[in-house]
């Protein structure tokens, strides 16, 4: 019966996981506006604390899901968001480097570009002519 009971307990716990996803560009679509995620330079991801994970294919999507007034901030686990640097790989939202431009081309028209360095988002800034944000300049961008 112990046995039976720890099994049980186990497989609550592993199904229950809070751990990111990757995102599958040209397969996974965009829980906001519903499409494809294509390009890979952009997306985001939201994980709740009870597991469930939320995709983007833009920072304007993930930031309009975001400050959704029926969304409760704290019951996220991980806030993801692409390295425009490093196409596909997702990266702590609150600690990356933000860049806005129109020059930017993203596929929600959000213009906004996120790095893991500094050094990556000041290679592009001037490139741009890019304002450089902050996670919460970020977050009220799209308020």
């Amino acid at each position: 019966m112990n046995k039976v009971f720890c099994l049980a307990c186990a497989l609550i716990l592993f199904s229950c996981s809070a751990n990111p996803e990757a995102l599958n560009f040209g397969k996974d679509t965009c829980h906001f506006c519903k499409m494809t995620l294509m390009d890979n330079k952009f997306g985001a991801e939201l994980v709740t604390k009870k597991g469930k994970v939320f995709k983007f294919d833009d920072v304007r999507c993930f930031l309009d899901f975001y400050n959704a007034a029926d969304n409760t901030i704290t019951e996220y686990e991980h806030i993801l968001v692409v390295d425009f640097s490093k196409p596909g790989n997702l990266i702590d939202a609150r600690n990356a480097f933000y860049l806005k431009s129109g020059q930017i081309q993203s596929p929600m028209n959000g213009q906004v570009a996120a790095f893991e360095t500094k050094t990556e988002m000041t290679n592009h800034q001037k490139q741009w002519q890019a304002m450089y944000l902050t996670w919460g300049e970020a977050v009220t961008q799209f308020k």
